[in-house]
């Protein structure tokens, strides 16, 4: 079976091929999903601060916006198959440094070093699929994508439990999964974004000040899921254990927001298809900023009301980074894509960054359940902001 380029994916991406990209990112995601929480746990044991421990977890995102400032071209000259490869050996090499040197300052360069090579894999394997996607499925294309990170992303802090056999124990578990993906990817076929074709210059040099105004309210989703992704992983596992959370609860409340994503990415995306992007963007943001705000409420003795909250919230904003780039994709030129993904990843890591630093900073210096009156108001702010977009058709 072929996914031709008229039915969905370019040909000659066979449905194979694709489905070894979505194994590739479960991979990425299961690391992405293991070492926020795992390192932040590590550190906080030695007595690091919620404030500082932030600081080291944002490397991660500070490595992956620095990448976006050059990926592009790079992925235009040689393809995505060699910007992929490219990011996987890097992860795979910090994995290995992470317990050979387990000094603070080391862990920011390598956390510094998993973000360009996760950035790098990742945008390339986004615009493959969102530039050869037709519009009427892409919200379910991308969706698809957005599983298999979200599925990935839910398993990594399973592999905390590995720490009673040592430090290198969930390090080496990541690292052989790594090379597996390294070893499906080497058998994909490679392939150029589209070309620009002759009337399509001025759109393809457009500014990313340009492109972003055509697009900014799609865009913001990367900021948000962001922010509250780096957030979670980064401050949740602090937060649980000023509150009396054992480590055991804390690996296991964590992937509840992957799963809820993963209950809702794609009935989400199919229902945006159907109805629009915008209102269900717009739904998901209310219902899901009001369920973080509450967990402080059921954070004093119901641990199983904020299991519920969770899998609630992490189900309806779980979406926001692949629909964001599903609406982005309807709303401008196609000439302008690579662009686009561009800011999105670049908001992506300056969400990542900002949300450590304010949760942990927040967390130290106000409430420790400060976090979490963040991310609920940022999420019903994003919704009423959508009452003033107003896109412009492409």
């Amino acid at each position: 079976m072929t996914l031709s380029h008229e039915r969905g994916l370019e040909s000659p991406f066979a449905l194979r091929h694709y489905l070894t990209l979505i194994t590739v990112v479960i991979i990425a995601g299961m690391n992405q999903g293991l070492l926020l929480p795992l390192l932040t746990l590590l550190l906080d044991k030695t007595g690091v601060s919620t404030g500082v421990n932030g600081l080291n977890a944002a490397a991660l995102y500070i490595g992956t916006f620095a990448t976006m400032f050059w990926i592009e071209k790079p992925v235009r000259r040689f393809g995505y198959k060699p910007v992929i490869v490219g990011g996987i050996l890097i992860v795979l090499v910090t994995l290995l440094l992470f317990p050979l040197f387990p000094n603070f300052w080391v862990w920011l360069v390598l956390r510094f070093m998993v973000g360009v090579g996760d950035s790098g894999l990742h945008y390339a394997t986004q615009l493959w699929i969102v530039s050869r996607s037709p519009a009427d499925k892409r919200g379910r294309y991308i969706s698809l994508y957005g599983m298999a990170y979200g599925a990935g992303f839910s398993l990594g802090p399973l592999g905390i439990n590995l720490l009673p056999y040592g430090m290198w124990a969930p390090f080496l578990a990541t690292m052989l999964c790594t090379a597996v993906s390294l070893l499906f990817v080497s058998r994909l076929p490679n392939a150029l974004p589209e070309t620009v074709k002759r009337g399509q210059e001025a759109q393809a040099a457009a500014t990313y000040p340009a492109v972003f105004r055509l697009a900014w309210y799609a865009l913001l989703t990367s900021f948000l899921y962001g922010y509250m992704e780096s957030s979670m992983n980064s401050n949740f596992p602090a937060y649980g254990l000023r509150i009396g959370m054992s480590d055991t609860w804390i690996s296991l409340l964590l992937p509840v927001i992957g799963i809820g994503s993963l209950i809702l990415q794609l009935p989400l995306g199919v229902w945006s298809d159907r109805w629009g992007r915008k209102p269900i963007l717009m739904a998901a943001g209310l219902i899901g900023g009001a369920a973080f705000a509450a967990v402080p409420f059921a954070a004093q003795g119901n641990l199983l009301l904020v299991l519920i909250l969770f899998g609630l919230a992490g189900g309806l904003v779980g979406s926001f980074f692949t629909l964001g780039l599903a609406y982005a994709a309807d709303v401008v030129p196609k000439a302008v894509l690579p662009r686009t993904n561009v800011i999105a990843s670049v908001l992506f890591s300056i969400g990542s960054i900002t949300g450590p630093n304010i949760g942990g900073f927040s967390m130290q210096y106000f409430s420790v359940h400060s976090m979490f009156y963040w991310l609920g108001g940022a999420y019903v702010l994003f919704a009423l902001l959508g009452l003033w977009f107003r896109p412009k058709a492409p």
